[in-house]
């Protein structure tokens, strides 16, 4: 065998191994063009969709496309109730009657696996075994063949599960199968989301609807006598306007006749008769009657048609009349018994065409109620005569205009028809081609800065995470980017402005980057950055710098200068990386760092970072506990008379002892209740437990007449917070003037112009207001004439420096001599010494608090509560 010849069969047999690959790319091609539909499918459900049970149905038939979902569910998991709402169920063998279920009967099983660890689960039989040993799980309901389920997620926080199963042994998932429901489980959030607050949205719509339409409906009784004034001079005009503008067939202008005709007088019964001499006949060419749909043409007789024709004047017949014309033999006398024995109104008027009588136009009731009078007989002559001009135009012009309608049609249809081919098929081809490109525009885009999306983003950074892992030495790193004040923008310049400001900060983040490295926004306020193969990290601080000047500058939106600021999170890709999500949450962490080093600065991501955050979401989930639980200690710390050593009142204050973690700084929980939403939670436990604190004390020895709380500035934000805190002092049966609302000067100063009806409606109920930590703040005199406060306590800082500071104990008088013009006292926080004492007495200071005073009371509850 010659060389030629082999090697052209090593050529043949190349082809034949590159046969499958080339099979392999097309199906992967096309799977990736289907996943590319479906997200398409998803977004166009956010827009087009307006309920969540239509929603869901949809997702499971773009899921059903991709693999066997013969049996799919989607359950959400509601923490404040530890419920698991089934919002989508579809199942062969389970009929789920009950929608929601406590999510302790779930948890053993599958989805409770999901949901508690945010993990996604494939399972297929016999696995039973090695679950329950590896991760404790029991299967509930009826076993499938094999089960696939994916957390659904909103950010990083857990809130449901979307699962697939089947009971055929002939069905089986594929890794590619779970990598799809993954994917898709990432934008389904976004969509329920959207759909939820359009169902919230629409709601709205329907109600503020019904209000108007009872508004509307008050108003049109009020104008509708005066609509009955204007509709006759109006009916006469569009008669008027109708015989003038005569277009279309005849059918059309005698329907609109009668509707005019209604609308002045009683005409449920309305005909057109017209005289056809050549046969003797009358014709109808309308015929409108409640009785009879109707009529044929009919040779000439003694009928009341007839009668018009004969006289050629207009005609009003009733019962008295009919028998008239009867005895005279002008009708039918069994014509007249009919009319007579129904008592029927009958009215009509000739319609002279080119001076000769052509027809006659009548109307008619049945029954006694409506009876025709002599203005309904003007009136309806006066239409006939417009009536006969339309006809006699309408004779001049028909054979004229019937010919050239149909030859005009004839053309027009065949031209048309050549047009519509030929656009049809422009447009088709034009439209796959745009549809196409924007498919994959916007699948990679996001639509309000056009900025690459997080899939985008997601897909270059893995591409860059796989680069590293082979590639050590080539450099990458992902700055997070967070945004300073852009709510307040939103809220106060509205969502136009803030979308503004977004484009405006996109464009000046893309000048400080390199052509080549990638600028995305994944969402809200929130942009990243892939800084691709740069030589040196002090490069990547530098472009860090240069963001935050940038954001730093002034922006103009609305005519208005705003300004804002950036804080910058930046992870290196190092090999240990496996996936996109991973950097991201570390650059995320260093981000959040920045922003609580006081913002406007970029942060460096390491390992101490992650454990910190960790260490957080531990020590906010014990304190969840410890509130449940009621795992609190409880002091009372009096405010004393400096004078007589009184008590003034006691505050109560509570602190937290960990078993792991020991005594939790105040601030460090407070903090953690704050980051957790459960302050307002806080606040309400504290206030209970005080009211319990006074009925336990009010009959003892030692009774306590005023026991004073902290007070979180949320609850002053809405007037159903502040009407919560009173009703649970009413229901203690404890009085208002026995309690004390203390509030944080600091808190005050970021929501200052929102509380002041809160806190008049408190004074108003009689609680004790104090304004605490004074002097710590950057605006503490306005409060003092603002606000009615009872007491001021001046921060302990000013009172520690005492007696050396003279300057601290000048500004103690001054704001005692405030409060002789004010009415309002003065407390001394932080009393910790004689020296401190005999200062404050020296300047007459009335109330103090402190460790020298009295010691705080450590208080068992667990008594208090028996």
């Amino acid at each position: 065998m010659s060389k030629d010849s082999t090697q052209h069969e090593l050529t043949e047999d190349e082809l034949r191994e590159l046969i499958p690959q080339l099979q392999q790319l097309t199906d992967k091609y096309k799977r990736a063009e289907r996943v590319q539909k479906a997200l398409f499918d998803i977004s166009e459900l956010a827009s087009s969709v307006s309920h969540l049970n239509r929603l869901y149905s949809a997702i499971h038939e773009i899921i059903a496309d991709f693999m066997n979902a013969d049996n799919f569910f989607v359950a959400f998991y509601e923490p404040e109730t530890h419920i698991v709402d089934f919002a989508y169920f579809v199942d062969e063998f389970d009929e789920k009657t009950v929608r929601q279920l406590p999510a302790a009967q779930l948890m053993d099983g599958m989805t409770g696996y999901i949901l508690k660890t945010g993990h996604h689960l494939f399972y297929k039989r016999d696995d039973e075994e090695r679950l329950a040993s590896e991760y404790g799980i029991k299967l509930v309901g009826s076993p499938p063949v094999e089960w696939l389920g994916v957390p659904l997620k909103r950010g990083s926080q857990v809130i449901g599960a979307m699962v697939v199963q089947t009971y055929d042994e002939g069905v089986h998932y594929s890794q590619e199968d779970l990598e799809v429901l993954l994917f898709v489980s990432q934008h389904i959030v976004t969509t329920v989301d959207r759909v939820k607050n359009r169902e919230l949205t629409e709601r709205t719509i329907r109600e503020r609807t019904r209000q108007l339409r009872k508004i509307n409906d008050d108003l049109q009784e009020e104008i509708l006598e005066r609509q009955k004034v204007e509709s006759l001079q109006q009916a006469l005009f569009e008669i008027s306007e109708l015989a003038a503008n005569l277009e279309g067939d005849m059918d059309a202008f005698y329907s609109s006749l009668h509707e005019i005709l209604a609308r002045l007088i009683s005409a449920p019964n309305c005909y057109i008769a017209i005289h056809n001499k050549e046969e003797g006949l009358l014709e109808f060419p309308y015929f409108s009657d409640t009785k009879q749909s109707e009529i044929d043409a009919r040779p000439l007789g003694l009928g009341l048609t007839e009668f018009v024709l004969r006289t050629g004047q207009a005609e009003l017949i009733n019962p008295p009349r009919v028998l008239e014309l009867a005895e005279s033999g002008e009708i039918d006398v069994s014509l007249a018994q009919t009319m007579l024995n129904s008592a029927n109104s009958w009215l009509g008027s000739p319609l002279v065409v080119e001076g000769e009588i052509a027809g006659v136009i009548a109307v008619q009731t049945y029954g006694k109620l409506a009876k025709y009078n002599a203005r309904d007989q003007e009136l309806l002559r006066f239409v006939s005569h417009h009536i006969a001009v339309a006809i006699e135009r309408k004779r001049n012009t028909e054979s004229m205009q019937r010919y050239n309608v149909q030859l005009e049609e004839r053309v027009k249809e065949r031209t048309a028809e050549l047009n519509r081919t030929n656009k049809f098929l422009k447009q088709q081809i034009e439209e796959r081609k745009e549809i196409e490109l924007k498919l994959i525009h916007d699948a990679h885009h996001d639509s309000l800065t056009d900025l690459p999306n997080r899939a985008m983003f997601t897909s270059r950074l893995e591409l860059a995470i796989a680069s590293k892992q082979r590639y050590s030495d080539n450099l990458f790193a992902v700055l997070f980017i967070d945004l300073d004040r852009f709510k307040v923008i939103n809220d106060t310049l509205g969502h136009h402005a803030g979308d503004e400001f977004l484009i405006e900060v996109a464009k000046r983040i893309a000048l400080c980057i390199r052509g080549h490295d990638l600028l995305a926004r994944l969402g809200g306020d929130e942009f990243v950055v892939l800084l691709d193969n740069f030589e040196d990290e002090a490069d990547v601080e530098e472009v860090a710098c240069r963001i935050i000047a940038s954001i730093s500058e002034p922006f103009l939106l609305d005519g208005r200068e705003m300004y804002s600021g950036a804080s910058v999170g930046i992870a290196h890709l190092e090999t240990y990386y496996r996936s996109a999500d991973e950097v991201l949450r570390d650059a995320d962490a260093a981000m959040y760092q920045a922003k609580t080093l006081g913002r406007g600065r970029y942060v460096m991501f390491d390992k101490s970072m992650r454990d910190r955050l960790i260490e957080e979401l531990e020590l906010e989930n014990e304190f969840r506990r410890a509130l449940r639980e009621e795992e609190f200690d409880y002091f009372l710390q009096p405010v004393i008379n400096l004078n007589d050593s009184s008590t003034l009142y006691k505050e109560m204050y509570i602190r937290w002892s960990h078993p792991a973690y020991g005594k939790i700084a105040r601030e460090q929980f407070r903090q953690v209740a704050e980051h957790s939403g459960l302050t307002l939670d806080l606040d309400l436990f504290q206030l209970s437990k005080a009211c319990d604190l006074l009925k336990h004390y009010e009959n003892t020895d030692e009774p306590i007449n005023k026991i004073a709380v902290n007070v979180s500035i949320n609850h002053l934000l809405q007037a159903s917070m502040v009407n919560q805190m009173i009703d649970v002092i009413a229901s203690s049966n404890v009085a208002p003037s026995q309690l004390v609302f203390e509030f944080d000067e600091n808190d005050l100063n970021r929501r200052s112009q929102f509380i002041l009806p809160a806190i008049k409606k408190l004074k108003r109920a009689g609680v004790t207001l104090v304004l605490d930590n004074f002097g710590s703040g950057l605006a503490s005199l306005s409060y003092l004439f603002a606000y009615p406060f009872d007491f001021i306590k001046i921060d302990h800082r000013f009172v520690k420096s005492l007696p050396r500071s003279q300057r601290n104990l000048k500004l103690i008088q001054s704001v005692m001599l405030i409060s002789e013009h004010l009415k309002f006292q003065v407390i001394a926080e932080g009393v910790d010494s004689e020296a401190q004492l005999e200062a404050l007495s020296e300047i007459e200071c009335s109330y103090g608090q402190g460790k020298i005073l009295k010691h705080a009371k450590v208080l068992d509850m667990a008594s208090v509560a028996s």
